[in-house]
């Protein structure tokens, strides 16, 4: 999981997007219109974070089919101080 949020955040040009993401992510769940209000982005720009994220097991989606919520996993928090380290990096660099 640390290699993959290095990747995440680091290698590819979202990445200070997603930290955004996980940040909002973490204060409570949810669905991708609400974050892209909240993050001001566009909603197919918060639509393809997420559906990066959930494809690295970093978030994961509720089972409604409409305005589905997305919450941080399970897998992600046992890795939560490796992704403040990489997040403290992704924001001194901007």
């Amino acid at each position: 999981m640390e290699k993959v949020l290095w990747y995440l955040f680091t290698a590819t040009r979202g990445g200070a997007n997603r930290v955004r993401v996980v940040r909002s992510l973490g204060e409570r769940p949810k669905n991708a219109n609400r974050l892209a209000e909240e993050l001001d982005i566009a909603y197919t720009t918060a639509r393809h974070h997420l559906d990066m994220l959930c494809d690295h097991d970093v978030v994961e989606q509720s089972d409604e089919k409409y305005a589905a919520l997305f919450f941080l996993t399970d897998q992600f928090e046992r890795n939560r101080d490796e992704f403040e380290n990489i997040a403290q990096h992704v924001e001194t660099d901007e």
